[in-house]
């Protein structure tokens, strides 16, 4: 059973899940995330601040943005019960994504409460931001998936898969690993910014440098290494299953990857930009669209 206004409805509230992160990203690039002092869920103890500061308006969008989120995947899961009979699998990726945007509401919560926003620069910063881009993963994920099954999309078997198995929880992993160096190297390049690539690039080889200054090359790297490997990897899995939807996604994803390569040179040569780190953001999250579309193709059940 599918509804297709549910299906349509599943994919924009990806669409608008995406622009909340890369809101997210902004508030982050530009230094509000004290835009609201320690306070949460009011602004400067007010349901509407009225500070006049950019960076509480830059704030407070989020807040507002944010919490339109949650209400959307409330209605994507109120929906899912309605129109689909008990342990359909629609279900439980409504179900899933409620979780993790939750979660995601409350990481995003402890980093303004325990003031690890703006310019601090502490360990416990960094873990934070680690988590938080780990949830957002899990929680795009799942709306990806709830809107993949909803438009007909098989649920996954994980059971008698081989090497599709072994090569798409790879892909998985690798990206949840480029996501997390990615997010600490964006944390490095707003609080550490540099007024040339030479003086970047020294900066990343001293030993009093930061610690996320010090793990910026890793980044780069693991996006090389990675591409390369996805796009090998992409092959054998759409050889493997041997049908268009996966094809198509196999040939899709390696493109898009090699785009984000380049996004992300032109993002080192240029100083990181802020419009820049946006797009190279929102390129990420279409990679990270496709990639769980590829597995959940390349895993289904034969119907």
């Amino acid at each position: 059973m599918k509804s297709r206004r549910f299906a349509a409805f599943a994919w924009f509230v990806i669409v608008f899940n995406i622009l909340v992160i890369l809101w997210g990203a902004y508030v982050r690039a530009s230094g509000s995330g004290d835009g609201c002092g320690d306070n949460w869920p009011l602004c400067y103890q007010q349901v509407i601040p009225q500070t006049g500061r950019q960076a509480t308006a830059v704030e407070f969008f989020h807040r507002v943005t944010s919490g339109m989120a949650l209400i959307f995947v409330i209605v994507q899961l109120v929906g899912a019960w309605r129109i689909y009979p008990k342990g359909h699998i629609v279900r439980s990726g409504a179900r899933g994504s409620l979780i993790f945007i939750v979660i995601e509401s409350l990481v995003g919560a402890g980093l303004v409460l325990f003031r690890l926003v703006g310019t601090d620069q502490s360990v416990y910063r960094v873990f934070a931001i680690v988590a938080h881009q780990i949830n957002t993963l899990l929680l795009l994920g799942t709306l990806v998936l709830t809107a993949w099954w909803a438009s007909g999309g098989a649920a996954i078997q994980w059971r008698k898969q081989g090497n599709v198995l072994g090569l798409a929880l790879m892909m998985l992993l690798g990206m949840g690993l480029l996501g997390v160096s990615g997010a600490i190297t964006a944390l490095a390049d707003t609080l550490f910014p540099s007024r040339t690539l030479l003086e970047g690039l020294l900066e990343d080889l001293k030993d009093t440098a930061h610690i996320t200054v010090q793990m910026r090359w890793i980044h780069p790297v693991v996006a090389i290494v990675f591409w390369a490997f996805v796009s090998r990897a992409a092959r054998q899995l759409a050889k493997m299953r041997n049908d268009t939807t996966t094809d198509q996604l196999a040939t899709l994803l390696p493109l898009v990857m090699f785009l984000q390569l380049g996004l992300g040179a032109l993002n080192l040569a240029s100083l990181t930009p802020i419009w820049l780190q946006i797009v190279h953001l929102l390129v990420a999250d279409i990679v990270w669209v496709l990639m769980v579309l590829l597995v959940a193709s390349a895993l289904r059940e034969n119907k």
